[in-house]
């Protein structure tokens, strides 16, 4: 990216700014409409019906749910990672906390004054 060739908003016009906030506006619509879209897609395909090989019908959801449980039976660990996590079984994740002594210095006592003028200011 070439950061020479941008211009700050604060050296633009005020029907500059307005402009690039109304195309901004108009691309996160889009962009809303286009996210709105494909959930409505995707709720589609796991509750539509399919026929399976042996004839049976299935919902999208449990022919998706089958193909991942074969998929895990033969070793594609991220698989059944989806099928265990879908079911509730995801494992807490641990977070270890680190408390780190930090030497006091003089740089602590140049924010204690900062604040201090903020506060008197």
């Amino acid at each position: 990216m070439n950061d020479q060739n941008l211009i700050p908003n604060n050296q633009r016009t005020p029907k500059e700014r307005r402009d690039n906030a109304r195309k901004a506006g108009i691309a996160s619509g889009k962009a809303r409409k286009e996210k709105a879209d494909l959930r409505k897609m995707c709720q589609m395909v796991l509750e539509m019906d399919i026929k399976g090989k042996d004839g049976t019908m299935k919902s999208g959801a449990e022919a998706i749910t089958l193909a991942q449980l074969q998929k895990a039976l033969k070793g594609d660990a991220k698989a059944y990672e989806v099928l265990r996590d879908t079911a509730g079984q995801k494992p807490v994740e641990k977070v270890e906390q680190v408390n780190i002594d930090l030497e006091y210095d003089a740089s602590v006592e140049y924010v204690k004054d900062l604040m201090a003028r903020r506060d008197d200011g």
